[in-house]
């Protein structure tokens, strides 16, 4: 049976977070149980984009790292921290906004893997994938632990320790993900490279406009677990999803079949779900204050990466000051088999591949889903729309 830990913690106290960490993965058979001495270790944070501040639940924090590095040390493993940010972001000024570099300055190693050497890997029976385009630190590692923070996401509901693992490929590879499937992709790379272990660092989360934007969430948790599928269904419910609802967890669960989504059939030790759990604020609920007349139509099965790229992208416009872009406009998500006759063509905005039968006839966004700054192009007509960070391929 698949074991998930939680245990409660300290949101700000460095030295009680180490302790608790220790803890979390002691509950599932401590760190001797996956690392071996000599072993080489990635120890894999997520380094999203620069956030607000270090503490608004983006980043993982650098406590919660260190203190895995340091049970990794002390079962004779070579811990090192390898990471790179979303597409188009340098993942050097993350390191050093968010405290990293006082890590490489004690010792510990922590590698920009766009500053590393490239590699192409085989994916074997892959949902998406045929071959992944990562860096020899990570084809040389024994062990990758993941270790990412607890936060919703605009495209995928939630990014948790699955999807924090699309930081091991490249920048075109990542965005490339959005013209065939960033969920059945983000299964495939876990597939391939196994991470082995999982601590995630719900000490300070985020919800509502994650993964860069939303509102801190002084959550106070520590979760770990061999099965990533299992610690991110468990995180996933702890924010008050369940696991069939997030696309990247149900993917993993019951199609790949690598790891347990069903929760009945997980074993959770220290502290219950009851006791820690909290609805988190999603994506699709932030309201957006001062928009212009529109129609958003979304069909029947419309899924959830199209319609909460389309409400996070009009966050962006309104934020990036183009919402009036939006007036008359109407814009299409999902499935449909009749073309609106009755609005003007050039007023209609199709969003994701399942709108492509019909991209001849009105402006098309293509991807599975979508990046936001192609849907605020799609919709503005502004094709140098200015962005609160550089990137084109979503933000983990």
């Amino acid at each position: 049976m698949s074991k998930v830990s939680i245990v409660k913690t300290d949101c700000y106290d460095e030295a009680i977070i180490a302790a608790d960490v220790r803890k979390a993965v002691e509950l599932i058979g401590g760190m001797a149980s996956v690392v071996k001495p000599g072993d080489k270790v990635l120890v894999k944070p997520n380094f999203a984009a620069v956030p607000l501040d270090r503490l608004s639940g983006a980043i993982t924090r650098w406590e919660v790292c260190k203190a895995v590095m340091d049970l990794v040390r002390e079962v004779g493993g070579e811990p090192f921290i390898a990471e790179s940010s979303a597409a188009g972001v340098d993942t050097e000024k993350v390191i050093e906004a968010c405290g990293y570099d006082q890590l490489r300055e004690q010792g510990y190693e922590v590698i920009d893997l766009k500053r590393a050497e490239k590699t192409v890997i085989p994916v074997k029976n892959g949902l998406l994938l045929k071959e992944l385009n990562t860096w020899k630190p990570v084809v040389e590692a024994d062990v990758i632990i993941s270790v990412p923070v607890m936060k919703t996401h605009d495209q995928t509901e939630v990014t948790l320790g699955m999807k924090n693992i699309k930081g091991l490929i490249g920048d075109t590879q990542k965005k490339w993900f959005h013209t065939a499937g960033v969920q059945e992709g983000v299964v495939d790379l876990n597939a391939t490279l196994k991470p082995k272990l999982t601590v995630m660092d719900g000490t300070i989360a985020q919800e509502g406009y994650g993964p860069l934007f939303g509102d801190r969430v002084e959550m106070g948790v520590i979760l770990a677990s061999t099965d990533v599928v299992a610690c991110d269904a468990v995180g996933g419910k702890l924010m008050g999803y369940e696991p069939e609802e997030v696309g990247i967890t149900r993917i993993a669960g019951k199609i790949a079949k690598i790891g347990e989504l069903d929760i009945s059939k997980i074993e959770i030790a220290g502290n219950t779900i009851e006791e820690t759990a909290r609805v988190f604020k999603r994506s699709s609920q932030v309201e957006i204050p001062g928009l212009p007349d529109f129609k958003l139509i979304l069909t029947e099965g419309a899924c959830t990466g199209c319609r909460n790229t389309v409400i996070s992208a009009i966050m962006d416009m309104k934020n990036d000051g183009i919402e009036h872009t939006l007036a008359g406009k109407t814009i299409l998500v999902g499935p449909f088999d009749q073309f609106p006759e009755d609005v003007d063509p050039k007023d209609i905005v199709l969003i994701g591949k399942c709108t492509m039968k019909f991209r001849d006839r009105a402006t098309f966004v293509p991807g599975c889903p979508p990046n936001n700054i192609f849907v605020e192009r799609g919709i503005s007509g502004i094709e140098d729309v200015k962005r609160r960070y550089s990137t084109e391929g979503d933000v983990d």
